[in-house]
């Protein structure tokens, strides 16, 4: 097993890049996401963990030149927010737009220096309470839809009107519920959708009583169980395999090992990848290969596995990293796939892999 280096801010040599770039936030950052826009290569949103109302959201991007991470935007947002994620728009076709979930679900628009708030997306209008969102996920197929998760037990997916530029004036970016089930016994942790059958209709879902739950929008009146933890132990992350929609990651509560499922064999786990020291906290598919992870956990590593031995037993992961803190996030960027962010403490690293 190989190790990266660890990060230093020394400039490189010219014409040769640097295998870490570091950037330190004003506060401890919990959520990222990699820009998949191809003109917009190093840029990352990340959101703040203050344990208060008042929170932030700061879009990042490295200067290639000066080797050095700058804050292009700053907006204010209630409470952390518990995923980031930019519009899967590879091409550039739709507007700049990011979401945020927290309270609510919120879409953003990206211009240059500012960042404005195109929508708040509530499907509660008769309470003035809310339950928290704890999850989303954003359809690659159909950028129109994204599916959010909440403690009250529910899945909620929405279709998203983006309006098309005419002139000079942006249209607003609009949004209505398409379907809200009851998805699991307690909270819904997570929510991701998969790229099986065209991969606009099938998603699936974890939560605290236990299960991998999937769904097909096209017949919501049933849902397939693809695991249940042994002990009944929250699960809290879930993540398709982004080449092979066979293939998905899970993991419990308080867990040091992550669960690779095959949906063609149900409740039996495929692997487990057991090497961290302390809870796992994150897992991200490579976005170009079917049989590589990365794992992040509080014994301040990241680790990076090589799957295809399945079901043979992974034993060591193939590269890892340590941080100098707990790990609490991993991103694995789309357009750039030998770059890998991570968070700890207030910093945000991308690695190369």
């Amino acid at each position: 097993m190989s190790t990266l280096p660890t990060a230093v801010n020394s400039a490189p040599p010219p014409g040769k890049r640097k295998e870490i770039y570091k950037y330190e936030a004003a506060w401890n950052i919990y959520s990222m996401n990699w820009s998949v826009r191809p003109d917009k290569r190093f840029r990352l949103a990340v959101g703040s963990f203050v344990e208060e109302y008042n929170n932030k959201v700061q879009i990042v991007s490295l200067d290639e030149e000066t080797s050095d991470f700058a804050a292009r935007s700053t907006f204010d947002h209630p409470y952390p927010t518990t995923k980031i994620m930019w519009i899967p728009d590879s091409k550039g076709v739709f507007p700049d737009l990011l979401a945020t979930s927290g309270d609510y679900l919120r879409v953003w628009r990206a211009i240059d220096t500012e960042t404005r708030l195109e929508c708040l997306l509530n499907n509660n209008k008769n309470s003035d309470f809310c339950a928290p969102l704890t999850s989303f996920d954003w359809n690659e197929v159909d950028p129109n839809l994204l599916g959010t998760s909440s403690i009250d037990t529910t899945c909620t997916i929405w279709g998203l009107e983006t309006g098309q530029v005419l002139g000079r004036v942006h249209q607003l970016v609009s949004g209505h519920v398409k379907t809200q089930l009851i998805a699991h016994d307690k909270e819904v942790y997570d929510i991701a959708f998969s790229r099986a059958g065209g991969g606009r209709d099938m998603f699936a879902s974890v939560g605290a009583d236990g299960s991998v739950r999937m769904f097909d929008l096209r017949h919501l009146e049933h849902s397939t169980i693809i695991y249940e933890d042994p002990q009944h132990h929250p699960l809290l992350r879930l993540a398709w395999n982004k080449q092979d929609p066979n293939y998905l990651a899970t993991m419990a509560m308080d867990a040091m090992e992550v669960i690779i499922l095959d949906v063609r064999v149900p409740c039996t786990p495929v692997a487990r990848l057991n090497n961290h020291k302390a809870c796992v906290n994150f897992i991200s598919w490579a976005p170009h290969s079917s049989c590589h992870i990365c794992t992040a956990a509080d014994d301040h590593q990241a680790l990076i596995w090589d799957i295809q031995q399945m079901p043979r037993a992974i034993e060591d992961p193939i590269l890892a990293y340590t941080a100098s803190g707990e790990i609490n996030q991993v991103q694995w960027s789309t357009t750039q796939p030998d770059w890998i962010a991570i968070g700890y403490n207030n910093c945000l690293e991308i690695l190369r892999v």
